[in-house]
């Protein structure tokens, strides 16, 4: 199993980049290898970042390219979904959706990966997040060794993808400066002690959530079980507790809100702590339900 590392170039994932890459993707599949074509003109943006966009695109789940043959990039049916629905990226639901594809990314953005899913730190520094991912990485592949600059930058790389501008400069920029990353509005990450730059993880509210979302990412990773325990759902690599940064009260909340519409029911009886899924959904029937969910105004 290869891991990849900095990847991104050291570029972030900028507003406005993804819409603008579905788009000229939908109008011309092979943007990104036909030889006659600058994607850079097309795209307006410089060739290092042309590349981060082309990575970024597939590791948020929007685009695919075959590994052999000529590498075409098309939509994935949940990015089909998301042009249809929410082209420019406006809804909070759909950067979670993003954010759920990104941090499942083992392979394709392993620091991602490692941050949600196997970092267990509350406070840390770069120094102690790149500490331990060297650690993980030398126990999952034995000799490897990353560079030790490749692991910085894509620590920086995910700050920046999660931590508004304006927070680290709070003098220098203002809110409405356009270079942020879209994922900040989550806020799952928080700067803990700005002089010691330290940082830390930081839970989201339930409010944020829409119930389709997060029984999206459930069903998805129940792979047609109909019944998973609460300590596994916010436990397990994956699933909801790890990739949105949940702590147990705020994942009750939301499992509420899914009970509520119908969609499972919460067995907390009888020495079990399970959930009950009412019906088997895939992925993306459930996004389909929430897209259809929100402009219905429900």
């Amino acid at each position: 199993m290869a891991m990849r590392f900095r990847a991104h170039d050291t570029f972030f994932i900028r507003k406005g980049w993804l819409s603008k890459g579905m788009e000229r993707i939908v109008a011309k599949p092979d943007l990104f290898v036909d030889k006659n074509e600058n994607p850079m003109d097309i795209l307006g943006i410089g060739t290092n970042m042309v590349k981060a966009l082309r990575y970024w695109l597939q590791v948020v789940g929007l685009t695919e390219e075959p590994n052999t043959g000529r590498r075409v990039q098309t939509l994935t049916e949940f990015g089909q979904a998301v042009y249809d629905n929410d082209r420019y990226i406006e809804e909070l639901g759909t950067l979670y959706l993003l954010q759920y594809q990104l941090a499942k990314r083992k392979i394709d953005a392993t620091s991602w990966y490692f941050f949600f899913n196997e970092f267990s730190m509350s406070e840390f520094t770069k120094e102690e997040f790149v500490q331990e991912i060297q650690n993980y990485v030398s126990m999952s592949e034995g000799d490897t060794t990353v560079a030790l600059r490749s692991l910085n930058d894509d620590f920086t790389c995910i700050v920046n993808t999660y931590l508004p501008r304006y927070k680290t400069n709070s003098d220098k920029i203002s809110p409405e400066n356009n270079i942020d990353c879209p994922f900040g509005e989550l806020g799952l990450v928080d700067i803990a002690n700005k002089k010691k730059r330290t940082f830390k993880k930081a839970i989201p509210s339930a409010k944020s959530f829409n119930p389709w979302v997060v029984l999206s990412v459930i069903q998805d990773q129940a792979q047609g079980r109909m019944e998973i325990g609460l300590n596994e759902l916010l436990m397990r690599q994956c699933n909801i507790g790890k990739v949105f940064n949940l702590d147990a009260i705020t994942m009750l909340d939301i499992l509420h809100d899914i009970e509520n519409m119908g969609m499972i029911k919460i067995i907390r009886t009888a020495g079990l702590d399970v959930i009950h899924l009412n019906q088997r959904l895939t992925f993306i029937e459930c996004v389909e339900r929430y897209y259809q969910s929100i402009t219905e105004g429900e």
